[in-house]
């Protein structure tokens, strides 16, 4: 017999970075599980998410004292006390939002939103380093996880592609990308400086990271204006190690003074459309995503875009831009020199990013996601109850 409603449970104990917690409070916040056959929703998490949090009726919020602790202590809680835990609230299906779980909780469903430990050559940036290691096991962790689930959901068709190239082919898939704040529908209208009053200002928001490639844009905008392009460049998101140090160095080599770098430390996501709105065209430089979630807020403020041609950007963005090789100063210098010189293309591909980012909606991503843990529930977790009675 079909349930008239089920549980569902969410693991968000390593909803650590920005998009992972603005994922969840965006799937909480934008449908209502009712509505798809869900009673109630049981959250597990730490106190900074769950205070962002709605508040609903339907909705159960669990702060375990692990999750204070180390890295651990909370891995010792997800494998030893969360599963105990969800089957005393009646949990029917339970939601990983990290594909490194070590939960062992049947059926569950999977997220996969990394990439690095999958994307050939990526990894190689890190040869043997702390960071390298911990790629290395969290690949492995990763693909058992994914290969254990009664459901994956992927953020991009890419991404499932290449991830399955190690795992193998999984059963249960399903395709659902992040959705985008309306706040960056109305970053406000720009007017290109066609008459040389100002420079060009282009904006590159990302944290500094070997697979961003923050230096190479900034040698591309420096050769721009050798050749007498009027333009600036924005670098938002802060940043550390090895990445930091490519770029100072850069900085150092093509702009010592800042006469047309400034490098903005961490934006946070309420002050960014803020920013977003100061620039006039929009760059995307990066060579390994998952779900390129800043680039989708790019297009949905209706900007000229110059984007890396790597993994899933040309999927999400599509006709949208104009393409180059991240780790290629001339190629970038190119796309963006196309847009500089045709205002019909700047207007045409900006009008084009936007209608395709209609496309990621928090509404959507909230709907199909309650929408495949149920049916998942329904085709295994049922099933699973059948042959044990």
């Amino acid at each position: 017999m079909t349930p008239a409603g089920i549980t569902i449970g969410i693991d968000a104990s390593r909803n650590r970075s920005g998009g992972a917690k603005v994922h969840l409070v965006g799937i909480l916040g934008a449908a209502d599980p009712r509505e798809h056959g869900i009673d109630r929703v049981h959250v597990w998490s730490f106190d900074e998410l769950l205070n962002t949090l709605p508040d609903a009726p339907w909705l159960v919020k669990h702060r375990p004292e692990a999750l204070r602790g180390s890295l651990l202590k909370q891995a010792w809680w997800q494998r030893r006390h969360l599963p105990g835990e969800a089957r005393r609230q009646g949990v029917d299906i339970l939601l990983n939002t990290d594909a490194g779980t070590v939960c062992r909780f049947s059926p569950a469903v999977v997220m996969c939103r990394d990439m690095l430990s999958y994307e050939p050559g990526e990894m190689d940036r890190y040869w043997f380093s702390k960071m390298w290691l911990r790629l290395f096991a969290l690949k492995y962790v990763q693909a058992w996880s994914m290969r254990s689930a009664q459901g994956v959901i992927f953020l991009t068709e890419y991404a499932a592609r290449v991830i399955q190239q190690m795992t193998g082919p999984l059963p249960r898939v399903a395709f659902i990308a992040h959705g985008v704040s309306p706040a960056f529908r109305t970053v406000g209208q720009r007017h290109w400086p066609d008459d040389g009053s100002r420079p060009v200002r282009a904006l590159y928001v990302s944290q500094a990271d070997l697979y961003k490639h923050q230096w190479v844009v900034v040698r591309a905008v420096a050769e721009l204006r050798k050749r007498g392009c009027n333009i600036t460049l924005q670098l938002a998101g802060g940043g550390d190690g090895r990445a930091q140090e490519l770029l100072e160095a850069e900085l150092t080599r093509s702009d010592p003074t800042r006469e047309f770098v400034t490098v903005t430390g961490f934006v946070s996501r309420e002050r960014l459309p803020a920013l977003l709105g100061e620039a006039d065209l929009f760059v995307f430089a990066s060579s390994c995503e998952n779900m390129p979630n800043t680039l989708v807020e790019g297009m949905a403020g209706g900007f000229p875009i110059a984007c890396s041609n790597r993994g899933p950007m040309p999927e999400v963005l599509q006709d949208g831009g104009c393409y180059f090789d991240p780790e290629n100063a001339a190629s970038i210098a190119a796309a963006i020199q196309q847009l500089v010189d045709s205002p019909a293309l700047r207007t045409s591909h900006a009008a084009k990013a936007a209608e395709r980012s209609r496309a990621f909606s928090w509404e959507r991503c909230s709907v199909e996601t309650w929408q495949f843990l149920r049916q998942t529930f329904l085709q295994t977790g049922t099933a699973r109850t059948a042959a044990h009675d």
